[in-house]
């Protein structure tokens, strides 16, 4: 595979398509060597607009979800980042390219030291990884950019409140092949405002809470 024929069509054809016209989020895109990041066995796949599985119910948001992530989160080169679910760590990079600092919380040990070492390889150094279950975030006006890669059936409210005013938060919430992706903006003491970016679909962040009357 020329990779760098295939990462310049990805963001071509399916970034640039879906609406991302940033130019400085497409250059991360270009930047980032996606196939890196991707487990080996699905390395051809690495730019296909398609989800591609990490284990643990886990999938890589696809570039198209990256892209227009990243676009709305408006990410300048002074903020502190969250990213809650750290998954490959192809995320992370992008996150690092365009932030001061990024700090990324995952679930599972695994993901969190095969992206540190991938990472490294990169010569990376501004992201810290933390094995946790950011469920349990309870830290106020902390981060300037949220970014949650894993989906809240039931909307809470501890992210939001993890933002610095002026902060910025990516979330997507809801359940079925059906979710809204939001871009949440605090822009006071105690107040928010939420705007629906688009409709997409990801797989829940583990342990996020269940809407009421959820059965299996």
């Amino acid at each position: 595979m020329d990779v760098n024929y295939a990462r310049t069509q990805m963001v071509e054809q399916q970034v640039r398509a879906w609406e991302v016209l940033d130019e400085r989020i497409l250059g991360t895109l270009r930047s980032v060597p996606r196939e890196a990041f991707v487990p080996e066995e699905y390395r051809s796949l690495a730019y296909a607009d398609t989800r591609i599985p990490l284990g643990h119910g886990v999938s890589m948001m696809s570039p198209m979800q990256i892209g227009r992530l990243l676009q709305s989160l408006k990410i300048t080169t002074d903020d502190y980042v969250l990213e809650v679910g750290t998954g490959s760590g192809f995320l992370t990079a992008c996150l690092a390219k365009l932030a001061a600092k990024v700090l990324s919380l995952d679930i599972h040990e695994d993901f969190t030291r095969q992206a540190q070492e991938r990472l490294e390889q990169l010569g990376v150094r501004n992201v810290r990884l933390e094995t946790r279950d950011a469920t349990l975030l309870d830290e106020q006006n902390a981060y300037d950019v949220i970014a949650i890669t894993g989906s809240l059936p039931r909307y809470t409210n501890n992210y939001e409140k993890a933002l610095k005013p002026g902060g910025r938060l990516f979330v997507v919430s809801g359940v079925g092949a059906v979710m809204q992706a939001m871009l949440v903006k605090r822009i006071g003491a105690d107040k928010w405002v939420r705007e629906v970016l688009f409709e997409t679909s990801l797989p829940p962040l583990a342990h996020s809470k269940k809407p009421d009357g959820f059965r299996f």
